[in-house]
């Protein structure tokens, strides 16, 4: 699978088309410390499918940051956003954990995924980053990074979730 998610030097000298979804993975580090931001964006015109798969991703996302406190199992978070997408229809295309911890890395445990029993605890960094991935079509993926509170989570990526047209 590494190779279905990380694009291949073809893939990066391709030439952008109307119409197509691009999704940007960013990284930063501030006083050491990682974080990790995802957004897509389209080129040109966005198609009907192209939104509705959006707003399915932008809506996972945000009932897995619902799903983020103090207390939950890491299991729960990622249950929150991808029963969604499989009652969606879309759950063969979400094909990667919903999270991770972020530190002094950019990739650190804990991993938010359906098998972890960790249970998340106050000032853990985390990032919630559903994706739908669609085969010879493309794909979406939302994510930010996220500070465990005891009543929920901080968003430390306040980028706008809006689907980006240029």
């Amino acid at each position: 699978m590494k190779g279905a998610l990380c694009p291949t030097v073809q893939q990066l000298r391709k030439k952008l088309r109307r119409g197509e979804l691009i999704t940007l993975d960013l990284g930063a580090t501030y006083q050491g410390y990682a974080a990790d931001l995802t957004r897509t964006i389209c080129i040109g015109t966005v198609s009907a499918r192209q939104q509705e798969i959006y707003e399915l991703v932008q809506e996972a996302q945000e009932r897995g940051l619902r799903a983020v406190w103090a207390g939950v199992r890491a299991a729960e978070v990622d249950a929150a956003a991808r029963e969604f997408l499989i009652d969606a229809g879309y759950g063969d295309y979400f094909v990667h954990s919903l999270g991770h911890g972020v530190g002094l890395a950019v990739h650190e445990a804990p991993r938010i995924a359906q098998e972890v029993d960790i249970v998340l605890e106050p000032g853990m960094v985390i990032t919630i980053e559903p994706g739908i991935y669609i085969p010879q079509w493309g794909g979406v993926r939302i994510e930010d990074t996220v500070l465990v509170k005891e009543n929920g989570c901080e968003i430390l990526t306040p980028v706008t979730k809006d689907l980006v047209v240029v």
